[in-house]
């Protein structure tokens, strides 16, 4: 009754059970919170803009022993080897490309013909209009309510906004949590929510106890620049709050350590890690200085996410945290996601017919 109820465009276009999406976070939705996800009848989405393409590979190969259900990879456009890891999804069969940038219209379409389920994440409505028109699936539309890179626009006024401009299903995160946000997004027009500080939260999630447990004693997250020269949700701790008075030459030196450190890890060139520069450069206000600063992103996050040191990275997340105060399964989250959904709907319906 409930998987009637909550059949949306979302779980038609994907084959999911249920329309509630995992992100695709870097360093945190690796294969065992894909799986959990796919398991529990959501679609999980791997982050391999932290993977090598080798790693990608393993990943990919893990995920399809462990399950059969749908699931996604997390893909950056502008990445160097972007054509090879699209290469890799389709030999894989995989079912969803996502896409924290807009892809070029030939991305999607090499894609599309493949059969793989295209869903860009926007956070403006034109860029929703644009990637429509190249020929996207769907769209991811995130608030500025979201953690990590975001945008000024709470998702109550960038969703219907996008639902009204586009004729694709509109998925939408940024703030969401409960059956009741779900509830909320469909009768806004969305086909489905996207979550990640909320899956991050589950004991199916890879990052360290002690990581959890100081996002769950925290409750206030900052939009900073200081990560990467962009705005990024993270929560507020010691050592943001260090890289907010933080001059300009000690962040330069600072990404300049990060990026030798991030290129030992992820095995890229010089060159490579040149050309990614320039293609987050491209069509952006950004300065030199803020473009090397994006190395600070994989290294800040994996030295929380990863190691464990939560003193010594940053920890992006939505404004969410602030309500979560526990640590289900990926199976107890969803489960109670879509029950409460289904009986809020419910109980609208009986009070509209009252």
């Amino acid at each position: 009754m409930i998987e009637q109820l909550l059949d949306t465009p979302l779980t038609r276009l994907t084959g999911v059970r249920h329309p509630v999406v995992q992100t695709g976070m870097g360093w945190v939705a690796g294969p065992r919170l894909v799986c959990a996800v796919a398991g529990a009848g959501g679609l999980g989405i791997l982050g391999s803009a932290t993977m090598t393409l080798d790693e990608l590979a393993a990943a990919i190969k893990e995920v399809r022993s462990r399950t059969r259900a749908p699931f996604g990879v997390n893909l950056r456009a502008d990445a160097s080897d972007a054509g090879e890891r699209i290469d890799l999804l389709i030999r894989n069969e995989v079912k969803v490309a996502s896409f924290a940038l807009a892809p070029r219209r030939e991305l999607i379409a090499r894609l599309k013909d493949a059969g793989v389920v295209v869903i860009p994440s926007v956070g403006a409505r034109r860029h929703a209009e644009k990637v429509a028109a190249w020929g996207a699936d769907a769209v991811l539309v995130q608030g500025g309510e979201g953690g990590g890179h975001t945008g000024p626009v709470a998702t109550t006024l960038l969703l219907p906004q996008v639902v009204d401009a586009v004729d694709i299903p509109v998925i939408a995160a940024g703030g969401f949590f409960d059956g009741r946000g779900l509830a909320a997004a469909l009768s806004y027009g969305a086909a489905g929510i996207a979550m990640g500080t909320r899956f991050l939260l589950t004991s199916d999630s890879a990052v360290p106890d002690a990581v959890k447990r100081t996002y769950l004693g925290m409750s206030e997250t900052v939009v900073t620049r200081q990560v990467d020269g962009m705005p990024h949700r993270v929560l507020r701790t010691p050592l943001v709050d260090g890289l907010e008075r933080s001059g300009r030459v000690s962040g330069v030196l600072r990404a300049v350590r990060n990026a030798a450190r991030f290129r030992k890890i992820s095995r890229m060139s010089w060159p490579a890690m040149i050309r990614d520069g320039l293609a987050m450069r491209h069509g952006k206000d950004l300065t030199w200085s803020q473009v090397l600063m994006a190395a600070n992103t994989p290294m800040l996050l994996r030295a929380a996410m990863v190691d464990g040191r939560p003193d010594l990275g940053v920890l992006a997340s939505g404004q969410a945290v602030a309500v979560i105060d526990d640590l289900p399964s990926c199976e107890e989250l969803i489960d109670g996601i879509v029950t409460r959904a289904a009986g809020v709907l419910r109980g609208l319906g009986a009070n509209l017919a009252g």
